[in-house]
């Protein structure tokens, strides 16, 4: 039986993409190393610098390449280039350095592709790593925006993880905030997503509870209708009589 995927946009490009999984996960990898080392390290050397560039553009190539290929594989190209646009507004834009925001959407959009298919069916484990992904990228990216700009107090990473965990999580103290356009965009996109992922968090944490209780009280009634050691099957159900006991017959 065809998966929606396939029914939607064909089966040549759902095959695609499960061949590429794991390409893309490693090329999403070596894309946010390239964009985080040089803004944590800003003082790196100009020769490692240019090779992370190079490593960015060359990812880049390869994601665009891919998306490319697939709008050829759908059947019905128009539709599939519709339905992902975010996939065309991030190949037809450039990697400018006042794209932050832009970049931040990439990085999420590569790697949450390669781990939906990845970890289909670990509902659990896949919230947790695109929480901590949310909020590890969002770091990265208001730090970029924060770091150089007159009046910010985000200028080290360990100050903008642990804004980026407070916002995500909707506490907000307050103690750093973002001061450009950019790093308020950011800020935006944080909250909203954090108000779904604590929503999401909530709903696991209450359902694996609920599992919890349920294997306890399935385990207790078991134990209950267990005979006691000593004690017949018979004896424990008190109903059926014994052999060679019938009863009288009046």
């Amino acid at each position: 039986m065809a998966t929606p995927e396939e029914s939607e946009h064909g089966e040549r490009v759902a095959r695609w993409e499960r061949r590429l999984e794991v390409p893309m996960l490693l090329l999403a990898s070596a894309f946010l190393v390239a964009y985080a080392w040089p803004v944590i390290e800003s003082d790196m050397g100009h020769s490692m610098e240019t090779r992370l560039q190079i490593l960015s553009w060359t990812v880049w190539a390869a994601f665009a390449v891919d998306f490319g290929i697939r709008l050829w594989l759908a059947e019905n190209r128009p539709l599939y280039a519709l339905r992902r646009w975010y996939d065309v507004v991030l190949v037809l834009l450039p990697m400018f350095r006042t794209l932050r925001l832009l970049r931040m959407l990439a990085l999420i959009r590569m790697l949450n592709r390669s781990m939906a298919g990845a970890l289909a069916g670990r509902i659990s484990l896949y919230v947790a790593i695109t929480s901590a992904l949310t909020v590890f990228v969002s770091a990265i990216t208001v730090l970029d925006a924060e770091q150089n700009a007159p009046g910010a107090n985000i200028t080290e990473f360990g100050d903008a993880l642990w804004w980026a965990v407070v916002t995500v999580t909707t506490v907000g103290y307050g103690d750093y905030y973002p001061v450009t356009f950019e790093g308020r965009l950011v800020a935006v996109g944080l909250m909203v997503i954090g108000i779904a992922l604590v929503g999401v968090l909530t709903a696991a944490v209450a359902s694996w509870f609920i599992r919890n209780a349920n294997l306890s009280e399935s385990a207790d009634a078991e134990a209950q209708a267990a005979p006691e050691p000593g004690q017949t099957e018979d004896e424990g159900e008190g109903a059926a009589p014994r052999s060679g006991s019938a009863p009288r017959a009046e």
